[in-house]
Parts: structure tokens; C-alpha cells; sequence
């Protein structure tokens, strides 16, 4: 009998352990009167079980409210919807899921970046106005061998002050030119950068730390993973973002006022010796908050003070000889070209096209002709400045007379400003 007792004690703490909280944090407060970011683990997946949607509503099925009216309890996890029919605020758009895989020692956990748009938030203090439950709920959908189960976390409506997540909701770096914000500028050799700042604007209060890092000529380029802010990766990919030359480092106390301007580092201290074009970079580090710590599973915690839902924006300043900066900016409604430089023979395999960006281009088209027929085309998001070829393509057109040019796009297809064509030999 006593065997039996332990049997199904056993049973019961290994149930309890596969019944932990299938979210962490469960509940969070949230900005009332804008956008909200939170970092979230979902923990303990099954073997090939995916986030396929996520989505906001305003009540839950009365089973569910009814269960637990103060809603201090994680939500258990469900089967079927347990949002009420209606109250739908709106989805999550795939642009902003930044859901990561992650693991936890014997867990396979999901972390997730909610990002709670301005809408929802307004939605939701609307329906609280009317005498509607205060709270709201982000509800997660995930899909596998198992079937489907829905995840539930509780968002409370608060000022966005102290009590909210420590996360960054708008960044805009830009330099200080006579009273102008440009964010590309071109340089003569041996002229400092003008000064820089980053106008942020945040959630919650804490620490912001990180670095100021500076990517050289010839540097690999980053990605959208190494512009993120630490603290929105998972705890063991944060380590694998590349780093660059570091600047400065900064680490700054940010009271809940909701906006701070972080000046740049000292313009004497960035490079500017060698020609080409540099890009310097904001690196924000996960600070240690109490608002915005999530429990991944197996007793880790992770710390995601400074979450962002987007990558970090990016400063350009080019350098070269004073009279190829004359003739850039003595066509300031044009595309600038950069390199390759006209009738440039390349005789590696490496091809790199670059340019000057503009402020107002969505997309970027380049174009590599021979004679009347193109035989290169692509299209380049905004950010980069650059395109490195293909190596077939260098291989294929080896010995050929070539041109080529690049157009700015607008959000509709048609061309802002454009390069002049420009002569380009392979061999």
C-alpha cells in the first residue's frame, strides 16, 4: 500500500512538473495610451510543435474568467480558442514575430517578443472606458504532432512607467549638421564627423547599457540579428551577434519619463582615415530589470531590460578625397554612386556595388547591363548601401563590356533619384 502512496506521489510531482506555467511572465503591465514591448518565454514545447499565430482579445470564455476573476493564475493552457467570439483586438503581423527556439537545459522552450501595437492598446482602454474588463489577453497558437493549444498571458493596463518592462519602442539616430538631422553623410579625408545623439523612446524605467561600434571598410556587413538589441534574443544566441570596433561604451540611468537623448561618442574618437564607407552602430545589452525577467524553465531566469521588437537603426558617414565629395554632393537630387569606380577591371571574384542611401528610398533596383540586354538585376532593402554580386555572375561575364546603375525606389515601384550608368570590365 505504502509503494502504491509513493507511486502516486511520484506521479503526481512528475505531472506538477509537466503542469508548470506554460508562459512566463503569465501576467505584465502594459502601456494604456501606446505601444508596449514584452519578452516572453514559452516553455516546455513538444517535439515538433511551432508558434503559428498569435492575437489579442478582450474576454475569455466565461469557463475561464470564471475560474479565476482576479486573474493572479497563469490561464491554463487550451485546446480550442479561449478568446470570446467578437472580442478579437487584433493579430500579430508576421513582420513584427521575432519568435526565437530556444533551450533550457532538458527544455525546448520558445521565446517570444509581444509587441502590443498602439491600436490594441487603444482598443482595449476603450472597451475599459465602457465598464469591460480592464485587462486583456495575448493568446498564442501553437501547432504540432499533439494537435493544437492556445497559451494565454494576462496584460494589465498601466501608465507605462516604473511598473512596465524596461523596452525600447522608437530609436532615430541622426547627426547634428547646422541645425539639420541627416543620417549619411559625406566626408572629405582627414574631417571629423559632426556630433551624434540617438533620441530613444521607451517603456518602463531602468538601466540602458551598451556600446557605440563602428564598421570599417571592408568589414562583413551586420544582419538584422546583430542589430537587434541583445535583450530580444534568446539568452544563448545573445553571445553569437558579431561585434566591430568599439567606440564607447555607455550605461545610463532611464527615469519613467518615456524619452531620453543619448548623445553619441566624441566625433574624435571615430574613424575616419581610411576611404570608403563606415557605418556605426547602436548595441544595446540586456539590462538587469525586475519588470522585464523571464523564467525560462530548469531554474534560468533571463534578463531583458532593453527589449526592442526591430533593429537597431544604423549612422553612414562615407570618406574620400575632397574631390570625389564634391562631386557627391554636387548632385544632391541624384543617386550617388560609389563603387565600382567607371571602367574598374575586377580581377578577384568578390563584386560589391555601393551607394549613398537616401532618406526617402523603401527599395533600392540595381542594374548590370551588356550592350541592350540586362544580365544582372536585384532588388536591396534600404540600410546596406551595397550588393555584393553573385560569384556565377563574375564567372559568366568575364571578358564582357558592362554598365550598370542603381535607382531609388519609392513604396510604390516608381524611381526617386538614379546613378548615372556607369562603364565596368571583368576579367
Amino acid at each position: 500500500m505504502r509503494a502504491c502512496l509513493v507511486f502516486l506521489l511520484a506521479c503526481c510531482i512528475g505531472f506538477a512538473a509537466q503542469a508548470v506555467t506554460a508562459v512566463n511572465p503569465f501576467g505584465v503591465n502594459v502601456r494604456s495610451s501606446g505601444p508596449t514591448t514584452v519578452f516572453l518565454s514559452f516553455q516546455n514545447l513538444d517535439p515538433g510543435e511551432t508558434a503559428v499565430e498569435a492575437f489579442w482579445c478582450g474576454e475569455l470564455q466565461p469557463a475561464l474568467m470564471a475560474a479565476n476573476p482576479q486573474l493572479q493564475l497563469p490561464v491554463p493552457v487550451q485546446t480550442s480558442n479561449p478568446c470570446l467570439p467578437g472580442t478579437i483586438y487584433g493579430r500579430l503581423p508576421l513582420g513584427l514575430d521575432r519568435s526565437r527556439t530556444s533551450t533550457s537545459g532538458a527544455f525546448t522552450n520558445l521565446t517570444d517578443i509581444m509587441t502590443i501595437p498602439a491600436s490594441v492598446a487603444r482598443r482595449a482602454y476603450q472597451d475599459a472606458q465602457a465598464g469591460l474588463n480592464s485587462a486583456f489577453f495575448y493568446v498564442r497558437r501553437f501547432a504540432g504532432p499533439g494537435g493544437e493549444r492556445y497559451v494565454v498571458v494576462t496584460c494589465r493596463m498601466a501608465g507605462g512607467g516604473a511598473r512596465t518592462p524596461l523596452a525600447l519602442l522608437d530609436v532615430r539616430l541622426a547627426f547634428d549638421v547646422a541645425g539639420t538631422r541627416p543620417t549619411v553623410l559625406a566626408l572629405p579625408r582627414g574631417q571629423l564627423p559632426p556630433r551624434l545623439a540617438a533620441r530613444i523612446f521607451y517603456n518602463g524605467s531602468g538601466t540602458l547599457r551598451g556600446r557605440w561600434e563602428v564598421v570599417l571598410p571592408g568589414d562583413p556587413e551586420p544582419t538584422d540579428e546583430d542589430l537587434l538589441s541583445a535583450a530580444t534574443l534568446p539568452v544563448e544566441r545573445r553571445a553569437q551577434q558579431r561585434r566591430w570596433t568599439l567606440v564607447e561604451r555607455f550605461e545610463v540611468f532611464l527615469p519613467p519619463t518615456g524619452e531620453v537623448t543619448l548623445r553619441g561618442p566624441d566625433p574624435a574618437r571615430l574613424p575616419h582615415d581610411t576611404d570608403g564607407p563606415y557605418k556605426l552602430l547602436l548595441r544595446v545589452e540586456a539590462s538587469d530589470d525586475k519588470e522585464a525577467t523571464s523564467n525560462t524553465g530548469g531554474g534560468r531566469l533571463a534578463v531583458a531590460g532593453g527589449v526592442a521588437g526591430f533593429p537597431m537603426p544604423v549612422l553612414r558617414y562615407y570618406v574620400g578625397s575632397a574631390q570625389t565629395i564634391a562631386g557627391l554632393r554636387a548632385v544632391p537630387a541624384a543617386l550617388a554612386a560609389i563603387a565600382p569606380a567607371a571602367g574598374i577591371v575586377v580581377a578577384d571574384s568578390a563584386l560589391r556595388f555601393s551607394w549613398v542611401d537616401r532618406a526617402d528610398a523603401v527599395l533600392y533596383r540595381l542594374e548590370v547591363r551588356a550592350a541592350d540586354k540586362e544580365v544582372l538585376s536585384a532588388l536591396v532593402r534600404p540600410g546596406g548601401g551595397q550588393y555584393e554580386a553573385p560569384p556565377w555572375f563574375v564567372q559568366a561575364q568575364r571578358g564582357q563590356a558592362l554598365r550598370w546603375r542603381v535607382l531609388a525606389l519609392d513604396a510604390g515601384g516608381h524611381a526617386l533619384a538614379g546613378s548615372e550608368w556607369r562603364a565596368l570590365e571583368l576579367r
